[in-house]
């Protein structure tokens, strides 16, 4: 009887393995909380803009201005508290969306080269085209300087765009949309750094490279405290906003470091739970009993089966969409429209470059990449759903108004942020018309299907 029971649990507490939830589970839960973080970016989007023109504007404006900083012995930091939100805080942002391109790498989609081929050269066209159609438009012409406004898209909102569409929305959409918004902001961040670079100091740049170094040989030496990471980490930051460059490059960096291996495996995991079982705890008040020891190798057995990239994503995610982005949107949304003065250039280059350039180029690149042979497009992902796609890219509210925070300056900054707010509802009206009409394909997919498979 005994024995029967023991096969009984036996039988319950071990689930069949499944390979595919390594990525799925992680994947969903970060389409999840995207979804929600867009709405609320939406929500706090809206009030600064009705807070931005409201009696209270003046003392809107005014709050994020305030000088806030701190100062240790002869070092002093201050900046105006948007410039912390966005140089500072807005470093997790960027690390967590690194952190998700290197699971995806290791674990995910990318981790095949031929579908990873496909989201990056959509990204690369959803760069390039909107970049040159930008500067088309403003050749020789004051903004002409912001060309890296319509790169990026707003990871948030186009998924919060994909789940309104249900099951009508292919999970290859998601995943064909979600590899492609993480590579164009990775893309975005490397043109601030590289593009709106005035000068670099080279010896604060070489200190945060040997810091990079510094944490790689941690790693190798078998270092797995994270507070001590977060630390080395933080250093890098400082080092990385000294040089001139955006401090944010340095969330990149670190993301791409972090391991999305595990240390502990399953097998490795059951034989400790095993050795907790065999030793009962005792009576004796000793630290250093034999059932204590296991018991502490077991906590670490059961934190190390995710690996640090997974351990970081579950804890910052939530932070960085239901805080950091709705505050960054808070700060930076707000467009005073009664004061403002309108450079109707600059409105129209934003919105022809990510209504337009945005699927023209995401389209235009994965078709070449597939005809090419250098990439392969999932049976379920028709040429149609790419255009769809392409014109949520063109939502690209977070990012856009980061960069042009960087390369505008007066009401040239006021005009840009108009026409990140008018290309990215119309991108997403665009985008979620386009998706709903198609069922299953269409004419043009058709065409194209025929010509370049």
């Amino acid at each position: 009887m005994h024995d029967t029971r023991q096969v009984s649990a036996h039988q319950y507490t071990n689930l069949p393995h499944q390979a595919i939830e390594r990525v799925y589970r992680p994947l969903s839960q970060y389409m999840a909380i995207e979804t929600t973080a867009g709405f609320m970016l939406l929500f706090f989007a809206g009030a600064a803009v009705v807070l931005s023109n409201s009696p209270w504007g003046p003392g809107y404006q005014a709050l994020w201005e305030t000088p806030l900083g701190f100062r240790l012995g002869p070092w002093e930091a201050t900046r105006a508290v948007r410039a912390w939100i966005n140089d500072g805080l807005m470093t997790l942002f960027f690390f967590l969306v690194s952190l998700e391109l290197k699971r995806e790498i290791v674990l995910g989609e990318l981790r095949n080269p031929r579908i990873a081929a496909l989201s990056i050269a959509g990204a690369a066209g959803g760069m390039l085209v909107p970049s040159v159609m930008y500067l088309a438009v403003l050749a020789g012409e004051p903004g002409h300087h912001g060309w890296g406004t319509v790169m990026a898209t707003d990871t948030a909102f186009a998924i919060g765009c994909v789940s309104l569409l249900g099951t009508r929305a292919p999970q290859s959409l998601r995943v064909f949309l979600l590899s492609l918004a993480i590579v164009d902001d990775i893309g975005a961040i490397l043109v601030v750094a590289l593009g709106y670079t005035a000068v670099v100091a080279w010896v604060p740049l070489g200190i945060a490279a040997l810091g990079l170094v510094a944490i790689r040989a941690m790693r190798l030496l078998g270092f797995r405290s994270l507070p001590l990471y977060f630390l080395a980490g933080g250093l890098v930051w400082i080092a990385v906003d000294a040089s001139g460059i955006h401090a944010t490059i340095a969330g990149v960096a670190l993301g791409l470091m972090t391991p999305a291996r595990r240390w502990v495996c399953d097998e490795r995991l059951y034989a400790i739970l095993d050795q907790v079982v065999a030793h009962p705890t005792t009576q004796q008040g000793s630290g250093d009993t034999r059932d204590r020891e296991t018991l502490r190798m077991a906590e670490v057995a059961l934190r190390e089966t995710l690996s640090p990239n997974e351990r970081l994503e579950m804890v910052l995610h939530p932070w960085v969409a239901f805080v950091i982005m709705p505050l960054f949107a808070l700060a930076n949304a707000g467009v005073p429209l009664a004061a403002m003065t309108i450079d109707v250039r600059v409105v129209t280059a934003i919105v022809v470059g990510l209504v337009i350039g945005k699927p023209l180029g995401v389209l235009t690149f994965s078709w070449l990449a597939v005809r090419s042979g250098l990439a392969v497009r999932p049976p379920e992902l028709a040429w149609t759903t790419i255009a769809g796609a392409g014109l949520l890219a063109g939502i690209a509210f977070t990012m856009a108004i980061f960069i042009a925070d960087l390369a505008f300056t007066g009401s040239l900054g006021d005009s840009a942020k108009l026409g990140i707010l008018i290309a990215s509802i119309v991108a997403a009206l665009g985008g979620l018309a386009l998706l709903r009409w198609h069922a299953g394909g269409s004419a043009v997919d058709e065409a194209l299907h025929g010509r370049g498979g």
